[in-house]
């Protein structure tokens, strides 16, 4: 296959039809900018089993997203877009960086769901930008920003409604989008990347006990048993977790 592009955690190649990539998931694990790297056996099937899951009953709504279907344990085949250099953070519990940057305490309850946008760039820290800074650099326009903004709260009510009836708290997480160009006049926005453990913090709602990358980030251990867990209480029926070959 045609490697077209490797991220932190995945691997993109040319699809087998015009308009459409396929995705692999690696073992890597990554954190602060990939300041803290190791190798996990098994993370990219459970985040590629997780994120194909979500995107499935995703389906069930009118949210558009690139998803086509899972093609085995670490590959999806995904519509091909281009993405918009923007995440998407959205949080309704202060947890990670925003309780550094602003004094807020881990695990105090937002009094409205928040969303920040942070300029996709490593090099530069992947640094929190004002909705004018992303019209100011032409990163996406002000009709694009509304779809996104949008889309993204309707994502936040759909994942929050998962998670619950698996007794998950979905504290924050991470979308990304890209356009879609369909032959029509204006391409369409829609949601891009993954959705899983990598890029959403997912608490026990009993214990509070931490399911997602900060047991790698805080050297807490057992993320691959918490990833499990996940799967499991998504009634995911797994193949055995084997590493990279």
């Amino acid at each position: 296959m045609e490697l077209l592009y490797e991220g932190k955690a995945k691997k993109l190649f040319k699809g087998p039809e015009a308009g459409t990539i396929i995705q692999y998931f690696k073992d890597d694990a990554t954190a602060f900018n990939a300041q803290k790297k190791d190798t996990l056996t098994g993370k990219g099937i459970l985040n590629n089993y997780i994120s194909s899951t979500i995107f499935e009953a995703l389906n069930q709504t009118d949210i558009p997203h690139h998803f086509i279907k899972r093609l085995s344990e670490r590959e999806q085949l995904v519509k091909e877009v281009e993405i918009i250099p923007v995440e998407v953070i959205i949080r309704k519990v202060a947890a990670g960086s925003i309780c550094k940057r602003l004094g807020l305490t881990e695990g105090e309850p937002l009094p409205h769901t928040l969303i920040e946008f942070c300029l996709k760039d490593d090099a530069l820290g992947d640094p929190v930008i004002a909705r004018e800074h992303i019209e100011m650099m032409q990163l996406a326009d002000s009709f694009e920003i509304d779809e996104i903004t949008s889309m993204s709260y309707r994502v936040t009510d759909f994942l929050s409604g998962i998670f619950a009836m698996m007794q998950i708290q979905l504290i924050d997480f991470k979308l990304e989008f890209g356009r879609l160009h369909n032959n029509t006049d204006f391409p369409q926005i829609i949601l891009a990347d993954e959705i899983s453990p990598d890029n959403c913090r997912l608490w026990d709602m009993k214990t509070n006990e931490k399911l997602d990358k900060d047991r790698f980030r805080r050297d807490l251990g057992g993320l691959i048993e918490s990833y499990t867990d996940i799967a499991h209480r998504m009634s995911i029926h797994l193949p055995a977790l084997s590493a990279e070959k």
